[in-house]
C-alpha cells in the first residue's frame, strides 16, 4: 500500500483461452490467503460462451448447437447468465480483497459499472447504468459485469465490447435479457479498427 491506497499490480495476459483465465484467477485468488495481492488481469479470450449461476441448466442441445459454431462452451461461478466473450472484447478480471477498499458487493459492483461509464464519456459517448446490471447505451448492452466474490476477494469481473464481431451474440439471449440488443465502442463510433465487424 502507497500513500494509504492499495496498489493493484496489472497483468496484461493478451488472448488467452477462457480455461487458462480461469486458472490464472484461481493463482491470484489463492495469494490473498497470505494477504492481499491485489491484481487486475487484462485479456481477451477466442470465442466462448459462459453461462453463470442460475436455478436451472441450460439445455444441452443449446450447448452443443453453440460449440457447432467454434466457440468454446463454460458454465462458471459468476453471477449473471449466458454472454459471449471474443476477440475485439476487453476482459478485465480484478482479483480484490475488498477488505483493502468497501466490504460491499453492491459498492464494488457500482465501481465497475462507474468506471465503464467514464471509460465511454472519454469517446463521447453516453453510457449509464440501469436496474439490469451491466453499461448500456440505450437499450444495447455495451459491457457485461459478472463477478465472484468469496471471503470478500473478488474474480470474474466485466467485459467491454469495444470491436467485437457482434454476430456472436446473435446465437443467444445475452445475459438472459429479452428485448434488448448489444453494441460495442466501434459501432457507436461507427468505425472499425480492424478488431472485428458490428452487425
Amino acid at each position: 500500500m502507497q500513500g494509504g491506497r492499495p496498489t493493484v499490480e496489472v497483468v496484461r495476459l493478451g488472448l488467452v483461452s477462457y480455461q487458462e483465465a480461469l486458472r490464472l484467477q484461481q493463482v491470484y485468488v489463492n495469494r490473498h490467503r497470505s494477504g492481499p495481492a491485489h491484481a487486475l488481469l487484462l485479456c481477451q479470450h477466442s470465442p466462448v460462451y459462459t453461462t453463470g449461476i442460475r436455478h436451472k441448466p441450460y439445455p444441452a442441445p443449446l450447448l452443443d448447437r453453440l460449440r457447432l459454431l467454434g466457440a468454446d462452451v463454460h458454465h462458471t461461478n459468476r453471477g449473471g447468465l449466458i454472454t459471449f466473450h471474443g476477440p475485439g472484447q476487453l476482459v478485465c478480471y480484478p482479483i480484490l480483497h475488498l477488505g483493502s477498499f468497501k466490504k460491499s458487493v453492491r459498492w464494488y459492483v457500482s465501481e465497475l459499472e462507474k468506471t465503464i461509464i467514464s471509460v465511454c464519456s472519454r469517446f463521447g459517448i453516453d453510457a449509464s447504468t440501469s436496474p439490469l446490471t451491466g453499461v448500456w447505451v440505450g437499450d444495447n448492452k455495451i459491457c457485461a459485469v459478472g463477478i465472484h466474490c468469496g471471503r470478500y476477494v473478488t474474480s470474474h469481473g466485466l467485459a467491454l465490447n469495444c470491436n467485437t464481431d457482434m454476430s456472436w451474440f446473435g446465437h443467444i439471449v445475452p445475459c438472459g435479457i429479452m428485448g434488448k440488443g448489444v453494441t460495442s465502442l466501434s459501432a457507436e463510433l461507427q468505425r472499425d479498427d480492424g478488431g472485428g465487424s458490428s452487425a
